[in-house]
């Protein structure tokens, strides 16, 4: 029997899939990755009997990025960026998804890809392909061995014709995905990397560890900011609008509306109140009746579901994309990736209406629309991606929780409402003229509510009818009045307002618009006010200025639309990968080449914002270069700010820096600090500037002095590391030199503490080493603070052998060991002890004594 392994995006899809495609019958067994089941069972493909393995990636398998040595900010030029080689990396390596891939794909004749059906979806159709093509039974490249299921809905009916009618994954489509992805890494790390080296640091009250630029985020803050422009430039006018009331036949009050409606020059209008109160009556000149159409709204898209989740669910436009996925896995909803606003001819519309006309909800609208026959739904845009978004099956609220129960009662609303009446109502106008100035009064009233009594939150509202006017009649005038105002500024962009513009300028995907937002807010450059407006930061609005200022291209949507147009026309066939590729990055290459030589522009913007780190913080220890006082930024993130060499050193966060005994490190003469966690907590020594800048290769950035491997420096951790610690695998417990009277040993990698020798008062590593592997320690005491036995005032030995020093050890300090792990050996670094053997096994039991 052949073997068919068959891929879906997500483990939850995956499932519900071999739910449906083996009637429930499927047995499951855990993969080696993760979450990822494999579901197994018998069935047909292509009219034989074949042997089904259904699993799942976790989203794509691969990632883009640069060769390994391109990853280093402070040894890269930026500009390298544009040219320098990348290559395709697991997306998230714990996972080891490839090997899974290969594993279950192991002598299988057929691969069946049930990858989400749009770009991204056919992009990773390939990653599996790749990750398989070397396990398979038959080449990949064969016709009849790799196949695509097209489908939009989790659904008995959908999913079996998927299978039946089975395709080709769309490689245009996925090379688009590829050229996207490899412009946002280039341009995207070019610009995040440079301005991100120049500005970090340099301003004290600056809080942002990334300034990032995105080719579509960037655009995407530009229409904030640029709404935020509008507001502070706002002037407000002042306008007069001239109001009237009159009297009817029946004695009814009706307030008349002015057909100039406002006049912005104050003696024009009150010249015009002048001429008007002349008149005692005024004449109906006209009464004019019409019915008029409220229209049932088009077939719902994605745009449109992220616009009212936002305006009217108060859910951000991300969160509302989530819930909706997981509705759709679950089978409650059709895909709600889709920019298509019309139902395709063949969709059964009676079908899925049918489905609802039980509900609690609106059943009885449902059965109205069915007993009357349902409307044609407007003639809306097909894309030719995906139908409309669509319920599927019925819920309840007691099936969903409250957001996922939000989303689906609208989409279900939406859904049914295309298929009801109109709303119709009357629409009343009585015109008058009093002397040479006309005004007018309208009415409405309700003719039949249509799809209103489904999409409840649209309905009519109260009738609002005109008194019976007859052309001709005279009607008194009871008051004339000029009524002063002034206009307002716009508010903040809504994110419904956002989107709208993404949409019309071509910024981002249906599926990538909520992540754009959503990174311009998590990035520190707008804030989400009442409303769910966008309020940009100075931080978010600087760099925008900065943008306009240098290169407005860098900013204006025009340039990424031109961007995903070209896209498009890869993933139509229409246009050359390499081509597209080369000439877009050349582009932004020469746009950041301009961009780095005229920073200065931008910078001006951030000195004016922010405050510059020289005239920020206190003077605290000496530069290691010119000898001056560097400055304590406490602001975080806290660091050190040297205004004579312009430069700025970052230090260990969350905790409190202090100078050390006023002593220098032999590398490169800088005053040494001490960073602790409070009386208790951890503490250690550090070079401010090997704290940036690591002396050796084994050492990386944020490394303080316990963990420094110079040979001879009485600070490192060849001189004061005492054993290997016994929780953590690579950690040593280095003595804390500062620590005294209140002696500690510290794990240079965990937050393992042991407390010791207290009241010593001097306690240091000696050369020996202990049967156990750990260096000895000598300790001295004043005679009046001896804890010594006999009085003595010295003595040396191991920290964990010793009957001397034993009870000077505050066990209980220490972290406890679990069961097997190790106990304490040499210090494992460069030093002295290097190599020791392991002690027998009862000063085993005896070591672990202490951590228990």
């Amino acid at each position: 029997m052949k073997t068919a392994l068959m891929v879906a995006e997500k483990p939850s899809l995956a499932a519900s899939l071999a739910s449906i495609l083996s009637n429930g019958k499927s047995a499951s067994r855990k993969g080696l990755v993760g979450n990822c089941s494999v579901h197994e069972w018998s069935g047909t493909l292509h009219n034989e009997t074949v042997h089904f393995k259904m699993t799942s990636v976790c989203g794509h398998v691969m990632t883009l990025d640069f060769i390994w040595k391109y990853n280093n900010w402070d040894r890269v030029d930026p500009v390298e960026l544009f040219s320098c080689p990348t290559e395709k990396k697991e997306a998230v390596p714990k996972l080891k998804m490839p090997a899974f891939l290969a594993q279950e794909a192991k002598g299988c004749d057929y691969l069946v890809l049930w990858l989400d059906c749009d770009k991204e979806g056919e992009n990773i159709c390939y990653e599996v392909i790749n990750a398989v093509q070397n396990t398979m039974k038959r080449s990949v490249q064969n016709p009849d061995v790799v196949f695509r299921a097209h489908f939009s809905a989790i659904t008995d009916k959908d999913i079996k014709a998927a299978l039946a009618n089975l395709g080709k994954p769309n490689e245009n489509e996925a090379r688009s995905v590829d050229a996207r992805q490899e412009l946002d890494l280039r341009i995207g790390c070019a610009f995040t990397r440079f301005q991100t080296k120049f500005f970090q640091g340099k301003y004290g009250n600056l809080d942002a560890s990334l300034i990032s630029y995105g080719p579509c985020q960037t655009p995407t803050l530009g229409f904030c900011v640029q709404r935020h422009d509008e507001i502070q430039t706002f002037k407000p006018e002042t306008y007069w609008v001239l109001q009237m009331i009159v009297h009817t036949s029946e004695g009814r009050e009706v307030n008349l509306d002015w057909e100039r409606v406002r006049c912005f020059e104050k003696d024009i209008a009150t010249m015009f109140l002048l001429q008007v109160k002349e008149f005692k009556e005024a004449l109906v000149e006209s009464v004019t009746t019409k019915e008029k159409v409220k229209v049932r709204p088009q077939a719902l898209n994605t745009v449109e579901l992220m616009r009212v989740a936002s305006s009217g669910l108060g859910m951000g436009p991300h969160h509302a994309m989530q819930v909706a996925e997981k509705l759709y896995t679950q089978g409650y909803i059709s895909y709600p990736r889709t920019e298509t606003t019309h139902y395709p001819e063949n969709f059964d519309l009676l079908s899925v209406l049918r489905h609802q006309q039980h509900s609690p909800e609106w059943g009885a609208e449902v059965r109205e629309i069915l007993a009357e026959g349902i409307n044609k739904p407007r003639k809306g845009k097909d894309v030719g991606d995906h139908p409309p978004i669509t319920p599927m099956k019925p819920a309840s609220r007691a099936e969903l929780d409250g957001d996922a129960w939000k989303i689906y009662d609208y989409i279900a609303r939406h859904f049914i409402a295309t298929l009801s009446r109109d709303c119709t109502y009357l629409s009343t106008t009585a015109t008058f003229k009093v002397g040479v100035e006309t005004f007018s009064c309208t009415g409405k009233v309700l003719l039949d509510p249509g799809y209103t009594t489904v999409m409840h939150w649209q309905a009519f509202g109260k009738n609002e009818s005109v008194p019976t006017f007859t052309p001709g009649e005279l009607a008194n005038i009871k008051d004339a009045k000029l009524v002063e105002c002034q206009t307002c500024p716009p508010d903040y962009l809504s994110e419904a307002e956002l989107i709208t513009l993404m949409e019309k300028h071509g910024i981002g995907t249906d599926a990538s618009i909520p992540v754009h937002i959503n990174n311009i807010c998590q990035r520190n450059y707008v804030t989400i006010v009442s409303g769910r407006r966008l309020e940009p930061t100075p931080l978010g609005i600087v760099l925008v200025h900065g943008y306009q200022k240098i290169d407005p291209e860098l900013v204006l949507p025009t340039m990424r639309s031109a961007v995903e147009e070209q896209l498009s026309l890869i993933a139509h066939g229409e246009a050359n990968f390499s081509a597209v590729l080369q000439h877009t990055v050349e582009i932004f290459k020469q746009k950041f080449q301009y961009f780095v030589k005229n920073i200065e522009g931008m910078d001006q913007l951030f000195e004016v914002t922010f405050s510059p780190l020289a005239a920020s913080g206190k003077a605290h220890s000496r530069c290691g270069k010119c000898r001056r006082y560097m400055k304590y930024i406490q602001t975080k993130p806290s660091r050190m700010h040297c205004s004579t060499c312009d430069e700025t050193y970052n230090l260990p966060q969350n905790g409190n820096i202090r100078i050390y005994k006023e002593l220098k490190c032999p590398l490169d003469d800088f005053e040494l600090l001490s960073w602790s966690a409070g009386a208790k907590g951890k503490s250690f020594p550090f070079c401010p500037y090997c704290f940036n800048h690591p002396p050796f290769r084994d050492m990386k950035k944020g490394m303080g002095c316990n963990m420094c491997t110079h040979p001879t420096c009485p600070h490192s951790l060849n001189s004061n590391g005492v054993s290997s610690c016994p929780e953590c695998e690579a950690g040593v417990l280095v003595l804390d030199p500062a620590s005294g009277p209140k002696w500690k040993l510290g794990c240079n990698r965990c937050d393992v503490i042991i407390h010791l020798l207290e009241d010593a008062q001097r306690v240091a590593v000696e050369e020996g080493t202990c049967t156990c592997g750990a260096q000895t320690l000598a300790a001295e005491y004043r005679q009046e603070k001896s804890r010594l036995p006999d009085g003595a005032t010295e003595a040396s030995g191991c920290v964990f052998c010793s009957p001397v020093f034993a009870p000077l050890v505050e066990k209980q300090r220490a972290v406890t060991r679990p069961p097997g792990s190790r106990a304490p050996r040499g210090r494992g670094g460069r030093g002295r002890s290097r190599g020791k053997p392991k002690p027998p096994k009862d000063k085993m039991a005896q070591l672990a004594a202490y951590f228990v």
